[in-house]
């Protein structure tokens, strides 16, 4: 049902007197014919707008002062009587507040339900890192307890133990350093130095230094296509050897034998679109829209025998948005998985 507004209220209540009126005034007067019709509508007329003004007045007034804190409450402001007249000049006052009402209420509760996300995040994000940072230092723990108990005068195993507690802390080193460069990344404390360079080299280099692993793991490292001139792109090239080297890891760490791994390069305007796709396990549906996410692992069996701190995606989506690029993966399991960024082309002199 829809509710009646103020200016209807209005003419509700000058319409009332005005009838009254007519009804008293025609049977007490000793007018007639043509005479008392026009004193009846000229009076009826003077009667209905006096009232009409006066109840509008009241009215409003009334409205003005019950909804001034309201409107304080969702707008957080000081506002005063004559400048929320104003804004509701020719507005239909009711509805208007009921409109402001639903979208503050609306946006309130889509900040709970965001607040509520990330405190589930947080949760997560401190229950992961004190996992991944509980199982180095039990280790460690475990290797010295046992050197002290008598190992150490042991040399079958005392030196053993002391490279498996340097394993252990190195593993920790490289969690605290991967946090670190979130955190800087998020930041923006860490800055970064552009230049201009050639993304089919910088791809070659990374091949090279992974050849050996991806020829133990079975895997061909290749382009889609001979990319024999260059292609240049501004960016900074520590940081995007960082995540080239992470994407180039990761499909061969997750690949079977046999599998392949592919980069392509298309030409989409002002930037450069770079494609690594690879023939391995692939990422379930559910996963796919956690995978950037801080130590989040699709197998987390197999990704710690993998080694890695679970944090190597979530640097490589800071480094692409700190370069104001975006970066995605699509996938299917058991088919493999593509990952695709942009970068900036580097600009003609």
């Amino acid at each position: 049902m829809k509710a009646i507004s103020p200016k209807q209220v209005a003419i509700y209540i000058a319409a009332l007197p005005s009838v009254l009126f007519v009804l008293v005034f025609t049977a007490t007067t000793s007018l007639s014919g043509g005479y008392l019709l026009i004193a009846i509508l000229g009076l009826m007329a003077l009667l209905f707008v006096t009232v009409y003004f006066l109840a509008s007045y009241f009215i409003d007034n009334f409205i003005f002062e019950k909804i001034k804190p309201i409107y304080r409450t969702i707008h957080d402001t000081r506002i005063s009587g004559k400048e929320l007249k104003k804004t509701m000049i020719g507005k239909d006052i009711i509805n208007e507040v009921k409109n402001e009402v639903d979208d503050w209420a609306r946006h309130k509760t889509e900040e709970i339900d965001e607040l509520k996300q990330l405190e589930k995040y947080r949760r997560e994000f401190l229950g992961n890192v004190s996992h991944e940072l509980k199982t180095p230092i039990f280790n460690i723990q475990g290797y010295i307890l046992t050197l002290l108990d008598g190992g150490l005068e042991d040399p079958s195993i005392n030196r053993l133990y002391l490279e498996r507690a340097e394993k252990s802390i190195n593993r920790m080193i490289s969690i605290v350093e991967d946090l670190e460069s979130i955190s800087r990344l998020e930041s923006g404390e860490l800055k970064l130095n552009f230049e201009n360079f050639n993304i089919v080299s910088l791809f070659n280099d990374v091949f090279e230094l992974h050849e050996m692993q991806a020829n133990k793991q079975g895997v061909k490292l290749s382009f889609s296509k001979n990319y024999d001139k260059p292609i240049r792109v501004c960016a900074d090239k520590k940081r995007i050897i960082e995540v080239v080297n992470n994407l180039v890891v990761n499909s061969i760490k997750y690949s079977q034998k046999n599998s392949k791994t592919t980069i392509s390069f298309i030409d989409i305007g002002e930037q450069i679109m770079v494609e690594v796709s690879d023939t391995g396990m692939g990422i379930a549906e559910k996963d796919i829209q956690r995978i950037f996410e801080r130590f989040y692992r699709t197998d987390k069996s197999r990704s710690r025998d993998q080694g890695g701190t679970g944090l190597g995606l979530s640097i490589v989506k800071h480094i692409i948005e700190a370069h104001n690029q975006t970066i995605s993966v699509r996938s299917k399991l058991g088919q493999g998985s593509t990952f695709t960024f942009t970068l900036n082309k580097a600009k003609e002199k």
